[in-house]
């Protein structure tokens, strides 16, 4: 079986002390990690987050998004600088709880939200490429893969499709760069779940299941059994992980156009979806 994870976006829009508790909350109901935001990574409670994982004998990956304001693709120099550096500190957060041993991926090649209205340009593609890779050898000194998550139109025109990222991977060339793919992102901008996670192969390093409503998995138009024959047939060894949201965590619900309620909790949508993807992952592996 496949080791799944919960992102804790579901229950906090914002990692801090106060939120340790739903890392034994993920456990009970039947995660085998968390990937946690580092929206704040100054927030983040560093020594109980590493005593909860190991408490509760959990996993943890992380994830970022950047803003404008440390954005790699900016025309402004120092805006990229401080898009590294931002990199940089999130990736000193995700060793400082791990030692190691982790992903840390994300809309993290461009600033989430930042459109100049034309498709990008060669420019622009030179930058992400520089900045990442100033970021990914910060990385593979402390033993961390680095994931690029491509992500549909309406939130970058940077990269949109698992091809793109692979183009990518490959500019950045570093060995510990790999690619996050989601079901939610896929489904609006490639043409077949299959092709798009074979073609993505060797380099597909992080997983998001989600469903085309951000809903429980299983239960809208992903096609999961086509997703999950191709995990099998490139022998995909790393995490799944659930990314649902919800409309009680009201800034997040705004961000991610959340609107109405996807699940009768968040605890519902989590354990629901966890079932439905176990159940279809047993039925392709063991055909």
């Amino acid at each position: 079986m496949h080791k799944y994870g919960i992102m804790l976006l579901l229950w906090t829009g914002d990692f801090v002390k106060e939120d340790i508790h739903y890392i034994s909350r993920a456990k009970k109901l039947g995660f085998d990690g968390v990937e946690i935001h580092l929206g704040h990574p100054d927030h983040i409670p560093i020594e109980e987050t590493k005593a909860a994982l190991k408490e509760n004998d959990m996993g943890v990956n992380f994830a970022l998004t950047m803003t404008e304001e440390a954005n790699p693709i900016s025309p402004d120099e120092n805006i990229r600088k401080n898009s590294v550096e931002y990199y940089k500190k999130c990736i000193d957060v995700a060793y400082d709880i791990t030692g190691g041993n982790c992903g840390v991926g994300g809309v993290s090649y461009a600033a989430w939200g930042y459109f100049t209205g034309t498709q990008r340009t060669e420019q622009e593609w030179e930058w992400g490429v520089q900045s990442f890779k100033e970021a990914a050898k910060y990385a593979q000194d402390k033993g961390i893969m680095l994931t690029v998550e491509p992500v549909n139109r309406f939130e970058t025109y940077f990269i949109n499709t698992a091809e793109d990222a692979v183009k990518f991977c490959k500019d950045v060339d570093e060995p510990n760069v790999k690619i996050n793919l989601d079901t939610y992102h896929m489904i609006r901008e490639e043409r077949s779940f299959y092709d798009a996670i074979v073609n993505t192969g060797d380099y597909l390093g992080h997983f998001h299941a989600c469903e085309n409503d951000r809903g429980i998995p299983g239960t809208g138009l992903v096609q999961w059994e086509e997703v999950y024959r191709a995990m099998k047939d490139i022998d995909y060894q790393g995490w799944i992980t659930i990314e649902s949201f919800t409309p009680d965590i009201k800034e997040l619900a705004k961000l991610c156009a959340i609107w109405r309620k996807l699940a009768p909790s968040a605890d519902a949508l989590a354990e629901e979806g966890l079932k439905n993807l176990k159940a279809i992952e047993k039925k392709i592996y063991d055909a």
